[in-house]
């Protein structure tokens, strides 16, 4: 992909983590890239759902949430199998209204935890269904970029998906947890991730936390 920069601009709708996964069989590895800003707009011409990638520090400076309307440029990421937004290298950001919509959650919006929180509550896996339909504009949802590594032997075996997950509250009323994730692996063995990995994670959680 080259660096050419798109203009845009539109409502958002959610701003969630922005976070590439990475899987070794039983193992797994988190990187947080930041946030990422899901908007309903314009984007090179054409009228469209689309979402961008920013950094840590783009959002501490503007503090983003559902409602705002906002405008600026990116680029297609260089490697998209890698990067959970379909854009990146947001820039000449401006935000045009700050009118923010009432709701009662769930799903929660207003502004997002930090990295830091995100990771500290930890997560557990969420189905894409109910990912779609009832958690896309929640801020305590994530869509993951994945990228499993079949054989250590062989680092140039490698696959790539999505996962969605939640790190909102245990008691969510939305929350439904979908198939246990499935890990390929060297020879054609296959890791299935026990539900014991997700209780374990929020387990310093209470329901409502």
């Amino acid at each position: 992909m080259s660096d050419k920069k798109f203009t845009w601009k539109g409502k958002l709708i959610s701003i969630q983590p922005r976070i590439r996964l990475i899987r070794s069989f039983d193992e797994r590895q988190h990187n947080y890239l930041g946030y990422i800003l899901l908007i309903d707009g314009e984007i090179k011409g054409e009228e469209k759902r689309f979402s961008i990638g920013i950094g840590k520090t783009t959002q501490v400076k503007y503090e983003f949430q559902s409602g705002y309307r906002i405008k600026g440029r990116c680029a297609l990421p260089v490697n998209p199998a890698k990067e959970p937004a379909d854009y990146y290298k947001a820039s000449k950001l401006k935000v045009t209204d700050k009118n923010t919509e009432k709701y009662d959650p769930p799903p929660w919006h207003g502004i997002p935890p930090t990295l830091k929180e995100y990771r500290n509550r930890g997560h557990r896996r969420l189905s894409k269904k109910t990912y779609n339909t009832k958690c896309i504009s929640c801020k305590w949802g994530c869509l993951m970029a994945v990228e499993i590594i079949i054989d250590h032997w062989n680092p140039d075996n490698k696959e790539y998906r999505t996962e969605t997950f939640c790190y909102g509250p245990k008691s969510c009323e939305n929350y439904k947890p979908g198939p246990n994730r499935k890990v390929p692996g060297r020879n054609g063995m296959v890791w299935e991730e026990p539900d014991w990995v997700d209780e374990e994670a929020t387990s310093h959680r209470d329901s409502d936390e």
